[in-house]
C-alpha cells in the first residue's frame, strides 16, 4: 500500500503520553507540514502557536477542562500543545484551521508521534485570560481558537480503527 494512504488509514488518537519532549527536529517537521495546508484563495489565515512550556500548557490544559466544568487533563500529559488561531475576517477561516489541524495530526503520526485534537479553543481564547495569553504571545487581530493539537511519544499503543460505516460513501454515476 501507498505509504501516504496508509499513514492515513493507521492514525489514531492519542491519550496517553510519555513524559519526555518532542524533538526539535521532529517539531519543525510537523509545524512545516502544517503550513503546507490548504487554506481558502491561499490566504495562509490561520497561526500555528507551539507551546512546551510545561506551565503553560498546565495553563491552557486548565482553561480547557474549565470550558466542560471539570478538573481533569484534557491534554493527557501530552508535553507539547500546538493551538491552531485563525482570522475570523475570512468566510473560510474554521475550515482553513480545520486542514491545518488534519495536517498536523498525519504529519505527526507519518514521524511516528501521537497527537489528538482537541477543542474548546474558541471559549479558552474568548476568555479575559485567553485574551491575555493571545497578547503575551505577541498576536493580535480578530482570531477564533480552532482547536489544539496534542503531541507527544505515545505511552501505549492506540485503539484499533472501528470499523467503517457501510454508507459512509455514496456514490453517484
Amino acid at each position: 500500500m501507498n505509504e501516504t494512504l496508509n499513514n492515513l488509514k493507521t492514525r489514531r488518537s492519542v491519550r496517553a503520553y510519555l513524559p519526555k519532549q518532542v524533538e526539535e527536529s521532529l517539531l519543525e517537521q510537523v509545524l512545516e507540514a502544517g503550513t503546507y495546508a490548504p487554506t481558502g484563495a491561499g490566504k495562509q489565515t490561520p497561526v500555528i502557536v507551539a507551546v512546551q512550556n510545561p506551565e503553560t500548557v498546565k495553563r491552557l490544559s486548565r482553561m480547557n477542562a474549565a470550558v466542560n466544568g471539570n478538573k481533569s487533563d484534557p491534554f493527557y500529559g501530552a508535553p507539547t500543545v500546538l493551538v491552531v488561531l485563525a482570522e475570523r475576517s475570512r468566510g473560510t477561516y474554521l475550515l482553513d484551521g480545520a486542514a491545518v489541524i488534519t495536517t498536523l495530526l498525519n504529519a505527526a503520526h507519518a514521524l511516528g508521534l501521537g497527537s489528538c485534537w482537541v477543542h474548546r479553543a474558541r471559549e479558552e481564547f474568548e476568555s479575559v485570560e485567553g485574551k491575555a495569553l493571545l497578547n503575551e504571545w505577541g498576536i493580535t487581530g480578530d482570531v477564533e481558537g480552532v482547536g489544539h493539537v496534542l503531541l507527544g511519544y505515545p505511552a501505549e499503543a492506540p485503539a484499533e480503527p472501528a470499523p467503517r460505516k457501510a454508507n459512509y460513501i455514496v456514490r453517484v454515476k
